[in-house]
């Protein structure tokens, strides 16, 4: 399983990839990281394809139970940013391949 990748590792990935400065690369992030959470945050969807659909998830007011004590409680409505991989960026296993047969 591959490891946590840090905004700082990103940065620096992108940076290198792209050619351009940390600082640059640092805003550029936060630009698009920005953009996407804005949008969501009004209820819109941003679908990248190939890589996935970031949409806005609504939970409803519920009741819940308190751990300690047992007691009801009442969780309110909240919303959160959701995330859904496409099919093309959704980590795969790979199939074993067989070996090819000579003739």
């Amino acid at each position: 399983m591959a490891e946590n990748l840090t905004k700082a590792e990103l940065v620096e990935a992108v940076a290198k990839a792209a050619d351009i400065t940390k600082s640059a690369a640092a805003a550029a992030i936060g630009c698009f990281l920005g953009t996407i959470a804005g949008h969501v945050g009004k209820g819109g969807k941003v679908t990248l394809v190939g890589f996935g659909t970031f949409s806005q998830k609504v939970r409803k007011a519920r009741t819940g139970r308190n751990p300690q004590t047992g007691a009801a409680i009442k969780i309110g409505a909240s919303k959160s940013m959701g995330f859904k991989a496409s099919k093309a960026g959704a980590a795969k296993k790979a199939a074993p391949k067989k070996a090819a047969k000579k003739k």
